[in-house]
């Protein structure tokens, strides 16, 4: 091979290797709190006063009086056009609102949450000062690539509370 294919080569060589990392993505740089989120259903909310959780996986347990808050879910409110060619496509501001649901939510932290079975047991007291049944639930948190594999695996354990008990949130 004379000089001219081996700089044919080279250049070749060099073309193929920087255009590979042309389809990198980045990951954002957001973390996750490791714990058991908790959902009282609207129809229940009004009559618990007080909620205790208390979550075992992999023999740590860890337990605490939930701090709950009123659960809300996202109203759209569209998108506004402002463009210029008159096209329907929303090319300006597009804004939501929050709208209040009956729920309330509370999130019990855990040092670490992996994907193997987890225990979650809920006590607690209703608003006219008599203790809850005690409630358990065994189930397999979530696991999940919200942005790629290759940005990393998300784990999650959602519960919901209602009168009837405890089940794993969709």
């Amino acid at each position: 091979m004379g000089k001219a294919g081996v700089l044919l080569a080279t250049i070749t060589t060099t073309a193929l290797i920087s255009g590979c990392h042309a389809f990198e993505t980045a990951c954002p740089a957001i973390g996750q709190v490791s714990g058991v989120a908790v959902t009282v259903a609207a129809g229940y909310s009004p009559q618990v006063k007080t909620l205790h959780l208390k979550a075992c996986q992999d023999g740590k347990c860890e337990e605490d009086t939930i701090h709950l808050v009123p659960g809300s879910v996202s109203v759209d409110l569209g998108c506004a056009d402002d463009s210029k060619d008159g096209d329907s496509r929303p090319d300006g501001t597009c804004s939501a609102t929050s709208k209040p649901d009956g729920t309330q939510r509370g999130l019990l932290e855990l040092g670490t949450l992996g994907d193997s079975p987890i225990d979650v047991t809920a006590s607690g007291s209703y608003t006219n000062g008599k203790p809850m049944p005690t409630r358990t639930l065994r189930f397999e948190p979530k696991a999940s690539y919200p942005f790629g594999e290759q940005c990393g695996r998300f784990v999650s354990a959602s519960v919901v509370l209602d009168a009837a008990g405890l089940r794993q949130d969709r």
